[in-house]
Protein backbone atom coordinates (compact mmCIF):
# COMPACT_ATOMS: atom_id res chain seq x y z
CA UNK A 1 0.00 0.00 0.00
CA UNK A 2 1.09 3.69 -1.09
CA UNK A 3 2.22 5.94 1.94
CA UNK A 4 -0.76 8.54 2.41
CA UNK A 5 1.59 11.95 3.01
CA UNK A 6 -0.11 15.08 3.59
CA UNK A 7 2.04 18.18 2.89
CA UNK A 8 2.11 21.84 4.38
CA UNK A 9 2.16 24.73 2.32
CA UNK A 10 5.77 25.74 2.63
CA UNK A 11 6.76 22.63 1.35
CA UNK A 12 4.48 23.38 -1.80
CA UNK A 13 6.28 26.65 -2.44
CA UNK A 14 9.48 25.11 -1.83
CA UNK A 15 9.22 23.48 -4.97
CA UNK A 16 6.86 25.77 -7.21
CA UNK A 17 9.23 28.75 -6.74
CA UNK A 18 12.37 26.77 -6.56
CA UNK A 19 12.95 28.02 -2.78
CA UNK A 20 16.75 27.07 -1.97
CA UNK A 21 18.10 25.25 -0.11
CA UNK A 22 14.51 23.65 -0.04
CA UNK A 23 14.03 22.82 -3.75
CA UNK A 24 15.66 20.13 -4.13
CA UNK A 25 14.29 17.56 -1.24
CA UNK A 26 10.49 18.99 -2.24
CA UNK A 27 11.19 18.28 -6.11
CA UNK A 28 12.26 14.44 -4.98
CA UNK A 29 9.14 14.61 -2.82
CA UNK A 30 6.93 15.41 -5.94
CA UNK A 31 8.52 13.36 -7.97
CA UNK A 32 7.93 9.85 -5.95
CA UNK A 33 4.24 11.35 -6.60
CA UNK A 34 4.74 11.10 -10.13
CA UNK A 35 6.27 8.07 -10.28
CA UNK A 36 3.24 6.88 -7.91
CA UNK A 37 5.36 5.75 -4.87
CA UNK A 38 3.13 8.32 -2.51
CA UNK A 39 -0.17 9.85 -2.40
CA UNK A 40 0.21 13.11 -1.19
CA UNK A 41 -2.56 15.19 0.00
CA UNK A 42 -2.66 19.09 0.53
CA UNK A 43 -5.34 21.50 2.03
CA UNK A 44 -7.69 23.46 -0.57
CA UNK A 45 -6.46 26.56 1.62
CA UNK A 46 -2.92 25.31 0.59
CA UNK A 47 -3.98 26.06 -3.19
CA UNK A 48 -5.46 29.32 -2.40
CA UNK A 49 -2.75 30.28 -0.56
CA UNK A 50 -0.07 28.92 -3.09
CA UNK A 51 -1.94 30.75 -5.99
CA UNK A 52 -1.70 33.94 -3.92
CA UNK A 53 2.26 33.79 -3.44
CA UNK A 54 2.76 32.88 -7.29
CA UNK A 55 0.64 35.65 -8.75
CA UNK A 56 2.58 38.30 -6.92
CA UNK A 57 5.63 36.96 -8.79
CA UNK A 58 3.58 36.07 -12.28
CA UNK A 59 0.52 36.66 -14.12
CA UNK A 60 -2.43 35.30 -13.44
CA UNK A 61 -2.82 33.11 -15.96
CA UNK A 62 1.14 31.68 -15.55
CA UNK A 63 0.24 31.40 -11.95
CA UNK A 64 -3.54 29.28 -12.46
CA UNK A 65 -0.99 26.86 -15.39
CA UNK A 66 1.35 26.49 -12.91
CA UNK A 67 -1.16 24.91 -10.66
CA UNK A 68 -3.22 23.16 -12.82
CA UNK A 69 0.14 20.88 -13.67
CA UNK A 70 0.89 20.87 -10.06
CA UNK A 71 -2.35 20.10 -9.16
CA UNK A 72 -2.31 16.29 -11.02
CA UNK A 73 0.17 15.50 -8.61
CA UNK A 74 -1.52 15.77 -5.19
CA UNK A 75 -5.50 14.91 -3.96
CA UNK A 76 -6.92 18.31 -2.46
CA UNK A 77 -8.56 18.15 0.48
CA UNK A 78 -11.77 19.73 1.55
CA UNK A 79 -11.67 22.64 4.25
CA UNK A 80 -15.12 21.76 6.34
CA UNK A 81 -16.48 23.27 8.88
CA UNK A 82 -15.19 20.44 11.29
CA UNK A 83 -11.40 21.32 10.24
CA UNK A 84 -12.17 24.93 10.97
CA UNK A 85 -14.00 24.23 14.47
CA UNK A 86 -10.91 21.70 15.00
CA UNK A 87 -8.86 24.59 14.51
CA UNK A 88 -10.14 27.36 16.09
CA UNK A 89 -10.76 25.51 19.46
CA UNK A 90 -6.86 23.89 19.30
CA UNK A 91 -4.24 24.55 21.21
CA UNK A 92 -2.20 25.81 17.96
CA UNK A 93 -0.40 28.99 17.94
CA UNK A 94 -0.51 29.20 14.44
CA UNK A 95 -3.94 28.81 13.04
CA UNK A 96 -3.19 27.93 9.55
CA UNK A 97 -0.93 24.99 10.82
CA UNK A 98 -3.77 24.13 13.05
CA UNK A 99 -5.54 23.70 9.79
CA UNK A 100 -3.05 21.83 8.35
CA UNK A 101 -3.10 19.25 10.46
CA UNK A 102 -6.97 18.66 11.41
CA UNK A 103 -7.19 18.31 7.42
CA UNK A 104 -4.82 15.59 7.62
CA UNK A 105 -6.17 13.67 10.55
CA UNK A 106 -9.76 13.98 9.04
CA UNK A 107 -8.88 12.47 5.62
CA UNK A 108 -7.19 9.63 7.46
CA UNK A 109 -2.98 10.81 6.79
CA UNK A 110 -0.85 9.62 9.07
CA UNK A 111 2.12 12.07 7.82
CA UNK A 112 2.61 15.82 8.11
CA UNK A 113 5.93 17.25 5.77
CA UNK A 114 6.60 20.79 6.63
CA UNK A 115 9.46 22.64 7.52
CA UNK A 116 8.26 24.21 10.87
CA UNK A 117 8.48 21.40 13.01
CA UNK A 118 8.54 22.78 16.04
CA UNK A 119 5.00 24.02 15.66
CA UNK A 120 3.39 20.65 15.83
CA UNK A 121 5.02 19.57 18.62
CA UNK A 122 1.48 17.61 20.50
CA UNK A 123 0.98 16.21 16.96
CA UNK A 124 -0.48 12.63 17.33
CA UNK A 125 0.86 11.70 13.72
CA UNK A 126 4.20 11.80 12.15
CA UNK A 127 5.60 15.11 11.50
CA UNK A 128 8.63 15.44 8.80
CA UNK A 129 10.63 17.27 6.96
CA UNK A 130 10.45 16.54 3.50
CA UNK A 131 14.24 15.50 3.86
CA UNK A 132 13.34 13.16 6.45
CA UNK A 133 10.96 11.56 4.66
CA UNK A 134 12.87 11.28 1.70
CA UNK A 135 15.50 9.88 3.67
CA UNK A 136 13.23 6.67 5.06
Amino acid sequence: MKKRVFVDTDIIYDLLAKREPFYSSAAQLFTLADEGKVHLYISALSLANIHYLISKKQSESQAKQILRKFKVLVHVTSLTDKIIDMALNSEFDDFEDAIQYFSALQNDVGILLTRNLKDYKKAEISVLTAQDFINL
